[in-house]
């Protein structure tokens, strides 16, 4: 399981794969806590003399799962808040799928021969 921490680290680690393709200094803006995990809002650092934060396209918030490590670009083009939703229907459907697939196996274990029950 992840800590916030260990959840910043892999976002930084993602940002600067993209170091080399802009000539802006990017870096984490806000961090958001989620039950199941995190969001890291990331752009660039405020430029120059102007102090104005420079425009970047495709910057969409990463959604990091605390359980299963998992790091998800949100685009931009979709409310935040709809694509948390429909993360948590996917970690309720698949936590779903995980329990009908352990009662089969026990179910399995308790019908075969010799097993005791």
């Amino acid at each position: 399981m992840l800590t916030e921490e260990d959840a910043r680290r892999l976002v930084l680690a993602e940002i600067d794969a993209l170091r080399g393709r802009v000539e802006y200094d990017l870096q984490i803006q806000r961090v958001e806590a989620l039950p199941f995990g995190w969001i890291f809002y990331w752009g660039a650092a405020q430029g120059g003399r102007s102090g104005e934060r420079p425009r970047l396209g495709g910057n969409g918030p990463i959604l990091v799962d605390r359980e299963n490590e998992r790091l998800i670009g949100l685009p931009t083009r979709t409310p935040v808040a709809r694509q948390i939703a429909d993360y948590e229907r996917r970690l309720r459907r698949e936590a779903h799928a995980r329990n009908r697939a352990a009662k089969q196996a026990t179910g399995a274990a308790l019908r075969r021969p010799g097993a005791q029950g």
